[in-house]
Order: structure tokens, then C-alpha cells, then sequence
């Protein structure tokens, strides 16, 4: 780990700046999520009943995820073309004011209509941000490993994602233990938006302390650079777009439906405490970040693609169980639901950026990968809560099963249709 890359970089350097920006962007996000369903209803959409002010503040939810390929397409345009550092601390800069600003934000008792189209506008700037970041981390990470250590390297940009939920649960965690309700609603959530501003500094130092990928420096040194790298990857590259996309859409399902909807049907319908469920998720979250390395290494070992059909399985089956698992109304149980759903969360989600990185030529790896993970977002995660409430309220949680086990049967087969093309574009570079 103390050697270095071609570029001079130190390989824990790389490593740590991959690591840290997701981090950063998916604690961002995810605080975001929580308060989505805990403070958001009542200070945001006041007027609504209870259930369509959550569903409401689920769609604000849900509007980053359409502002991501937006994100995608732009900062994957300058990754591409100018390179992966510059946008990887623009995109980090783009997120971060976001965040906090939501933090500052007053409340629609305050300043009337204008405080849910301020949010949904903040909202707008975390998904554009949360857009260019993890594709630029993924390259980081992917294009300075050494060859059949891909999935490895690739792996710890996604482990920004436990972490940043554990680090978001945690500190709502503590908050609700410190302060009242009555504090909490009128200040303390807030804490953590502002408080977020510190960590994007720290990311940023160590952004900029990093030099260009090995890959980007032979695009440069080839003279390949394409003109518009959005309009190329759709017109050259359709095949890997639509199947990386597809094949993606059950990773982003089960993370919010395991997170957000699990949270609010939980505290709602089957009445546990808020600090309970969030120590349950915590729990869960760990196994999360356990199946991420693991998938990780078997990625490396059998096949990125071959990983990826097994977890996909594994999620199909999941979803069969999941009323039977999350209904029963014992602790212990629900806790045993959260563990299984999260771990096979992280056998899929760990391999899955080296995968999409590598069907794509360097040339527009930035935008390609980025537009798959962004796209599969909008299909698999954006409206998930508020589908998934809408079926487990009219038909029961048995139909939230299913609708993940569908969504699991399509990603199958576009994994399979997807292998020849991964092994093909293995080797191209």
C-alpha cells in the first residue's frame, strides 16, 4: 500500500481520495433521506395530511435522482475532456454548498411556498453533484490498479456508501438522544447538513493533492479525446449503455427499499421507536460494508459479471421472503431482515462500478459509467419509497417483495445478455 502508481501517486493516496469524496457525497445524501422521512413533512409540507406530506417529501426525494444524469452527462463531459481530478473536486464543490444550504434553509411557516421550491432546488444540486462524483471516483480508483486487482481498487469508492450512512445514522442517532423532539424539529436536524461543510474542506485538500489517472494521461498522449463524449456514448456505445443501465437498476432498489422505506413503514405501520430502527439499520449497515470486500475479492477471482448474476440471485430470493421477514413484529427478526437485505446489498453494489467502468473505452469511461449508475438511479431508486408505500399500504408488504424480485429477474438477464460485452471491452485499453 506505500508503493506508487505511474502517475507518482501513492497508492494510499489514491485510494484515500476515492474513498473520501464518496464518502462525503453519500453522507450528504443520506442525511438528506433521513430527514426526508423524520422533519421534512412537517416543516416543508405542513399543509398536507400526514401520508401526503410524506409522499410529497419523498418526491423531492426523488428528484436528485433526475437531476444525476444531468450531472453525469456534464461533469462526464469535462472527466473526459479535461480530466478526472478537475472534475472530481467540482463535482465535490457542487454537492457540498448544496447540502448546506439546506441546512440554513427556513421553514414554509417562515417564508411560505418558497421554502419547498428552495428545497426541491437544493435537492436539484446534491443529485447534479452526487452525478459527476461517483463515476470520477470509480476511474480514480479503477484506472490506477494493477491488472486483476480492478474489482479491489474499485471497491472503495463504494464503501463511501456505508460509511456515509453509518456516519448520517449515527449522528441523527446521537442527536435524537440529546435533544427533544421538540428541539430536534426546530434546530437539530439541521446540524448535520451544516455540519457537512466541514467534511467537503477535507475532501477537497485531498483532492487536489492528487495527480491525473494513467489512463487519461494516454488519451491525452494519443490525442483521443472525444468532442462530445455524451453524444458518442450514445450513438457508438448504445449496447453497453442500455445494459449497464438495466443491469444496475436492483442495486439502487434494494438500497432504498432496505433504507427509506424500511424507516418509514417501520416507524409508521409496525410502530418501532425512531432510534430503534436506526440502531437496527446501523447493524445492518455493517454487514453492508462486510459485503462489499468480499464481493469484491470473488469479483476479482471469477468474473465481475459472474459476481454480479450470483448477488442478482441472491436478491430475487430475498425479495420472496421479504413480507414473511418484515411483518413478524419480533425485533430480532426485523434486525435479521435488515442484515440479509444489506449484505446482499454489498455483494452486489461492490463489484458494480468496476463493471460498468470497464465496458466502456477510456475515452468515455467518465460519461459512460456515469450515465449508467445515474440512469439505473432514476429507475431503480428514485420512486421507490413512495411506490413501495403505495403497495404495501393497498396490497400489503408481499407485493413490495415482488417488485423487487421483478426488478431482480430483469437485471438477470441483462447481466447475462451484458458478459460477452465485459469481456470484450476488458482489454480494449
Amino acid at each position: 500500500m506505500n508503493h506508487t502508481t505511474t502517475t507518482g501517486n501513492p497508492v494510499r493516496r489514491i485510494l484515500v481520495a476515492s474513498l473520501i469524496g464518496t464518502t462525503i457525497e453519500f453522507f450528504d445524501f443520506y442525511i438528506y433521506a433521513t430527514a426526508a422521512v423524520l422533519v421534512f413533512p412537517k416543516l416543508f409540507f405542513p399543509s398536507s395530511s400526514p401520508t401526503a406530506a410524506t409522499l410529497a417529501s419523498f418526491a423531492t426525494f426523488a428528484l436528485a435522482f433526475l437531476a444525476r444524469p444531468i450531472g453525469a452527462a456534464l461533469f462526464g463531459h469535462f472527466g473526459d475532456r479535461k480530466g478526472r481530478k478537475a472534475t472530481l473536486v467540482a463535482a465535490l464543490m457542487t454537492m457540498g454548498p448544496s447540502t448546506v444550504a439546506i441546512g440554513l434553509l427556513p421553514s414554509y411557516h417562515s417564508i411560505g411556498i418558497l421554502a419547498p421550491i428552495l428545497l426541491c432546488l437544493f435537492r436539484f444540486g446534491q443529485g447534479l453533484g452526487l452525478g459527476g462524483e461517483w463515476g470520477g471516483a470509480v476511474l480514480l480508483a479503477t484506472e490506477n490498479a494493477p491488472e486483476g486487482k480492478k474489482a479491489w481498487y474499485g471497491m472503495f469508492p463504494q464503501l463511501g456508501a456505508p460509511i456515509g450512512f453509518l456516519a448520517s445514522s449515527g449522528i441523527f442517532l446521537l442527536l435524537s438522544k440529546t435533544l427533544s423532539d421538540q428541539q430536534f424539529l426546530a434546530f437539530g436536524w439541521r446540524i448535520p447538513f451544516i455540519a457537512s461543510a466541514l467534511l467537503v474542506w477535507v475532501g477537497l485538500y485531498v483532492r487536489l493533492k492528487i495527480t491525473e489517472t494513467p489512463d487519461f494521461i494516454k488519451i491525452i498522449e494519443k490525442n483521443d479525446r472525444v468532442k462530445l463524449p455524451v453524444a458518442d456514448v450514445f450513438t457508438k456505445h448504445k449496447k453497453a449503455i442500455v445494459l449497464g443501465t438495466i443491469a444496475t437498476i436492483t442495486t439502487f432498489l434494494l438500497f432504498y427499499l432496505m433504507t427509506v422505506f424500511t424507516l418509514s413503514w417501520g416507524t409508521s405501520a409496525l410502530h418501532y421507536s425512531k432510534t430503534s430502527f436506526l440502531i437496527a439499520q446501523m447493524i445492518s449497515m455493517v454487514f453492508f460494508g462486510l459485503g462489499i470486500p468480499i464481493s469484491a475479492v470473488l469479483a476479482d477471482k471469477i468474473g465481475h459479471n459472474k459476481m454480479l448474476i450470483i448477488a442478482t440471485i441472491g436478491i430475487f430470493i430475498f425479495g420472496l421472503f421479504f413480507s414473511q421477514l418484515f411483518s413478524t413484529g419480533s425485533w430480532a427478526v426485523t434486525v435479521l431482515f435488515l442484515i440479509i437485505g444489506m449484505f446482499l446489498m454489498g455483494l452486489t453494489y461492490g463489484p458494480i462500478g468496476t463493471a460498468l467502468a470497464e465496458i466502456f473505452p477510456a475515452s468515455v469511461r467518465y460519461t459512460g459509467a456515469s450515465l449508467c449508475f445515474t440512469l439505473a438511479g432514476i429507475l431503480g431508486a428514485s420512486l421507490t419509497p413512495f411506490l413501495a408505500t403505495t403497495l404495501a399500504t393497498k396490497y400489503g408488504l408481499t407485493y413490495v417483495g415482488f417488485y423487487l424480485s421483478i426488478a431482480a429477474a430483469i437485471s438477470f438477464v441483462a447481466l447475462v445478455s451484458a458478459g460477452s460485452l465485459m469481456k470484450v471491452n476488458a482489454h480494449k485499453d
